[in-house]
């Protein structure tokens, strides 16, 4: 069956969930706010304009998950999906996945934000496939290291090659919808690019291919 790709933040969502995710951490007061609300913003405007360091934000984000026992990280995850990625689910990207499921497509979310954080989301949108960057796990808690390589960039394809290979199948009649940059790599492997309310650069990039541009934000 073909596969039909989906980047999350803010192409199925309207938003970005890791950095959302670090909002939350700040509004329950687990985190230093000032501080961490900074670096957040960094490293997501450096994601933005496509210079983000991988590693170094990978640090950032995965060291408060140590801090913390699973039990209330899951509860906090709750809440999280609730009132934070529930209202920012867009009608028409679960409209675009039903209209791929309908057609027998190998539904999956690839997204650089760990799956932590994404499983869930990618759940609600009734999504069973997720290539995540996976954070590392032992003995009950969480080690602030990546298990594996980072779905980032060249990463994304890296691992959905993997992901392939270990199911025997192909990139025949694969589509991938994004909105980033960062996500070109992908896009060139796919058979079927589709920039979703694409950023400056992908939109360049998208306009000179002659790649399709959709909107799902109306």
């Amino acid at each position: 069956m073909p596969l039909a790709l989906f980047d999350l933040d803010n192409t199925l969502l309207n938003g970005d969930s890791d950095y959302l995710w670090g909002r939350h951490l700040i509004d329950l007061g687990v985190v230093d706010g000032d501080v961490y609300e900074r670096a957040n913003q960094h490293f997501y405007d450096d994601y933005r304009e496509g210079r983000l360091d991988i590693d170094a934000f990978l640090r950032f984000s995965l060291e408060p998950l140590t801090r913390h026992s699973i039990t209330d990280l899951e509860q906090w995850r709750e809440a999280f999906i609730r009132e934070r990625i529930e209202p920012i689910m867009l009608p028409a990207a679960s409209d675009l996945i039903e209209q791929h499921r309908q057609a027998g497509d190998t539904l999956m979310v690839i997204t650089a934000t760990n799956a932590f954080v994404t499983a869930p989301i990618a759940a609600r949108f009734g999504i069973e496939h997720l290539i995540a960057t996976v954070p590392a796990f032992k003995a009950g808690r969480f080690t602030g290291e990546v298990d594996g390589q980072p779905a980032f960039r060249q990463g994304k394809v890296d691992r959905l090659r993997r992901w392939l290979g270990s199911r025997q199948e192909t990139l025949t009649g694969s589509v991938f919808y994004s909105d980033s940059i960062n996500d070109l790599p992908l896009l060139e492997t796919v058979e079927y690019p589709v920039a979703i309310d694409p950023d400056e650069r992908l939109a360049a990039v998208a306009e000179q291919r002659g790649w399709p541009i959709r909107s799902l934000r109306g």
